[in-house]
């Protein structure tokens, strides 16, 4: 692997609980030492809160000595970093103990844990994200729509599919595309969604759950820098606006077996058994699992009636509300929809848990309740944690869980969680809005 033209400076960086990139600066010349050998970084570094601050009872600092741990090139990079004034290239590192272990509490490593399931299996995840966003200005103490480059006026009405919108942002979206073509992200379709200056970018779909997440990662971090270097913010934060639609960050996914087959086509638009049994393994383990997938605590304005982010515990064929959807079109292309994440959720954290969840009701055969037709948020359905207390107590308790991921890295979690709780619960509204407008 070589670096870009031109590259003068390297970061490293590991995606910590929250999806934080953690790592380092380094000079190029260090480029070789870098990609064959990794750096070191303290394991406690994958393990901070939403501030950037030590976990005060996570044995990994001062119980344990704070010990360093390998952090070695995931093989994914150099990747060039355009929303930098020096030219730089990111390499990306993934966790491990002195000895070679790998580190239980990487997210990444999770995920790794899991693919391994699916190979053990005879089976291949097919996976892709749809990441929504706002840009927004942050300059004042509650953000607000950006001024448009092209009128200079600030939009506050929705904007659903307008190609005007588009439009008048095409110079970000276009430095957007240019970046992902040129650090390896397979962009797809981007359109205006329903909040005033909120997009939605697809990501191709990827035989390779750790691409798909990597990829997720990457774009986030795309997104952010080039948003700032067009004069404006870039927020996944669940819901930056009370009144406006919040972000969302859907998983789709199929899964083929040794032949290449979809084992979710049966020729028609029902799907297999196979894909009823990862739906009711989904849905077994969606309230336990509603921690990832909605971290912290302004996540739960997303997840309320009418919203457009599902509250029920339900699925459906072709239906938005529901929690889990079966979309349409070739069965060829037979798939499920995971609806429930909001846009600040970790990706690798995020797939590795509806990926295990789906291979639980696999492999226990497990039958789905009916699907449902119409209004999911007027169905008779289980419902999701609705509070971020609820939702962690779940997280810590339900044996659910250790099926999905590992247990040290859910005592981390938890840990964190506990955490930030406390550190938020004493922030005002305005500070806590800016600590997620820059790290969700």
């Amino acid at each position: 692997m070589s670096l870009p033209d031109g590259t003068r400076a390297l970061r490293l960086a590991c995606a910590d609980l929250n999806g934080q990139a953690r790592g380092k600066r380094l000079p190029a010349h260090m480029a070789d030492k870098a990609l064959a050998e990794g750096t070191r970084l303290p394991l406690s570094v994958l393990n901070l809160d939403i501030s950037g601050a030590d976990i005060e009872d996570s044995p990994l600092v001062f119980a344990s000595g704070d010990p360093d741990g390998l952090a070695r090139p995931t093989g994914r990079g150099p990747v060039p970093m355009p929303w930098l004034d020096t030219p730089t290239a990111l390499i990306p590192v993934w966790t491990f103990h002195e000895d070679g272990r790998p580190f239980d509490g990487d997210p990444r490593q999770a995920l790794a844990q899991v693919a391994a399931r699916y190979a053990a299996a005879g089976l291949t995840p097919v996976v892709a994200t749809e990441l929504e966003f706002y840009l927004v200005d942050d300059t004042g103490d509650t953000p607000q729509p950006p001024r448009s480059p092209r009128s200079g006026k600030r939009r506050s009405e929705s904007a659903i599919l307008s190609v005007t919108a588009l439009d008048a942002w095409d110079g970000f979206l276009t430095d957007l595309y240019a970046a992902a073509e040129a650090m390896g992200i397979p962009a797809e379709a981007a359109i205006s969604e329903g909040g005033p200056g909120q997009f939605e970018i697809n990501l191709s779909h990827v035989a390779d759950p750790l691409r798909a997440a990597d990829d997720a990662w990457l774009f986030k971090l795309a997104v952010k820098g080039l948003a700032r270097r067009h004069g404006c913010a870039a927020t996944f934060m669940a819901k930056p606006y009370p009144d406006a639609p919040g972000n969302g960050l859907h998983i789709h996914f199929s899964l083929l077996d040794r032949t290449g087959g979809n084992v979710f086509d049966d020729g028609g638009p029902q799907g297999t058994h196979a894909l009823t049994h990862a739906v009711a393994g989904c849905l077994a383990a969606m309230a336990a699992a509603t921690l990832i997938c909605a971290p912290h605590g302004v996540s739960y304005d997303r997840l309320v009636p009418g919203a457009h982010a599902p509250t029920g515990i339900g699925w459906g064929y072709e239906n938005r509300t529901a929690a889990l959807r079966i979309p349409g079109g070739p069965a060829a292309a037979r798939r499920i929809e995971h609806r429930v994440a909001g846009g600040d959720a970790n990706p690798y954290l995020l797939i590795a848990t509806v990926l295990a969840a789906a291979l639980d009701g696999i492999e226990a055969a497990a039958p789905p309740p009916p699907p449902m037709t119409g209004n999911a948020y007027e169905a008779d359905l289980p419902q999701m944690p609705a509070t971020w207390d609820t939702a962690l107590d779940l997280f810590a308790t339900d044996p659910v869980v250790p099926r999905l991921l590992p247990t040290e890295l859910i005592a981390h979690m938890v840990r964190t969680k506990r955490q930030e709780m406390a550190l938020t619960s004493e922030l005002d509204l305005a500070t806590l809005t800016a600590l997620y407008l820059d790290t969700a």
